[in-house]
């Protein structure tokens, strides 16, 4: 982008003026038009002459190539399109915008695209909140179930999803019914708060953190965790004491417990998820069956 474009010193988009503007290209002249709500999406001065190879440096790198593709797709075909892109404008915020394109068709020939340019940055935002809300735990703010199903389960067997992918790890809370029983659910919670936090700590490199429900997790690590199952479960056996350290309530220190059991994935077609998941599971039972006899 020019360092010589001019900022708009009038109320755009950012600041609650105009979200909605038109435009046009002549194609034959590559010259391109546009009003006062255009340039004050993009943060340019009305005063400043357009050229489009300048106002494509708006634009982050793969929007950029996504609208050159169809919109030259869009041309030859004497079509419409919708396109939402990301840009960057002249002061530097980063910007949604909706890209509406019409075809100008001359006996068969498009001479020219019009159409319409709107900010909905807020209408991402409020997106992201949505997807935030159905993809994370409320109380932890880890990825939920069905995140995790997303990411890992429902992930065909030797997926892409699946590349890249070196072990599934599985935490049980042992004795969360008892910390809800005595101190109440509000320090069930604390607790599952707590051992969420600790988690993040001790696998900061991890693909996803998942709180399956009720004091149910799963850790899914990166594909260098595969090369030693011995130093996995070094590493496992080494946090084992942070995850079950007491935490505070009231005043008073609650003791929780965790067992854990752990899968890798073997690589290329031969991953399965459900398989993997299904090997971990079967460990944590046994360590749990373990800690209680």
């Amino acid at each position: 982008m020019s360092t010589a474009i001019a900022a708009f010193s009038g109320r755009g988009a950012v600041d609650g003026g105009p979200v909605l503007g038109s435009w046009s290209c002549d194609l034959g002249r590559e010259r391109i038009s546009w009003d006062t709500g255009v340039y004050s999406i993009f943060g340019i001065d009305p005063g400043h002459r357009l050229d489009r190879r300048e106002t494509l440096g708006f634009y982050d790198e793969p929007c950029r190539e996504t609208l050159e593709r169809v919109r030259g797709s869009a041309i030859l075909a004497a079509r419409p399109f919708t396109l939402e892109a990301r840009i960057r404008r002249n002061d530097g915020q980063w910007r949604w915008m909706r890209i509406t394109a019409m075809p100008q068709v001359v006996e068969g020939r498009t001479l020219g695209i019009y159409g319409v340019k709107q900010d909905i940055t807020a209408e991402c935002e409020e997106w992201e909140t949505l997807r935030r809300l159905a993809y994370h735990d409320a109380l932890t703010g880890l990825a939920n179930r069905t995140a995790f199903h997303e990411r890992f389960l429902d992930q065909p067997r030797g997926g892409q999803g699946m590349q890249g992918l070196g072990a599934l790890v599985l935490f049980d809370l042992d004795g969360f019914k008892a910390i809800n029983d005595r101190w109440g659910h509000l320090a069930g919670d604390a607790c599952l708060v707590h051992f969420a936090r600790r988690l993040r700590a001790l696998f900061p490199d991890a693909v996803q953190i998942a709180r399956l429900g009720g004091d149910e997790f799963a850790v899914l690590l990166r594909s260098d965790a595969r090369r030693d199952r011995i130093a996995l479960a070094a590493r496992l056996a080494r946090a084992a004491p942070l995850l079950a350290a007491p935490f505070p309530w009231h005043g008073e220190m609650v003791a929780m417990g965790t067992s854990s059991g752990f899968a890798l994935t073997p690589a290329g077609a031969f991953a399965d998820p459900e398989e993997i998941f299904t090997h971990a599971d079967a460990v944590l039972y046994r360590d749990k069956t373990a800690r209680r006899g």
